[in-house]
């Protein structure tokens, strides 16, 4: 009897062992799990040279919390993270701290709030088209989408 107890308490552990547990799936590159954008668009300047705005709607829901530090646009020489906020009595734009995301976080880049500044534009951005957008998080991560490209005069 204790040699049957021992056996298939044998093959049992066996038996545990050849059922590996099933690997979570690897990251995305350039896909943040549990982030969003919506309504991504760029709208050039009025006037050639000047900077164009990149607006979107974000939405973060996932579990660890992050911080959105900078951003790129392809086929603009640079890009800063701008907001509107008073400074010296005055209403006026400026570069904007880190964006903290948690859970829930919902953050509007809109013409006179967030938004994205790209600068140095290429005249190869044409309304009609499309452009590369990607967001730089804290830890490394990065979140890449498409932005649809808009005249000067069209609705931001």
């Amino acid at each position: 009897m204790k040699k049957v107890g021992l056996m298939l308490a044998g093959v049992l552990v066996l038996g545990a062992c050849a059922e590996e547990p099933e690997a979570a799936p690897a990251p995305v590159e350039g896909v943040v799990d549990g982030m969003s954008i919506q309504n991504a668009r760029l709208v050039l300047a009025p006037v050639s040279g000047n900077p164009a705005a990149v607006y979107f709607d974000l939405s973060y829901t996932g579990e660890r919390a992050l911080s959105l530090y900078d951003a790129e646009v392809e086929g603009a020489g640079d890009t800063t993270i701008h907001q509107f906020g008073e400074y010296d009595s005055r209403v006026q734009m400026m570069e904007a701290l880190p964006i903290g995301l948690t859970a829930g976080t919902k953050v509007e880049f809109k013409p006179g709030d967030y938004h994205l500044m790209a600068m140095e534009v290429s005249p190869d951005l044409e309304a009609g088209g499309t452009t590369e957008v990607t967001l730089k998080l804290s830890g490394g991560g990065t979140h890449v989408f498409d932005a649809e490209v808009r005249a000067a005069g069209d609705e931001r």
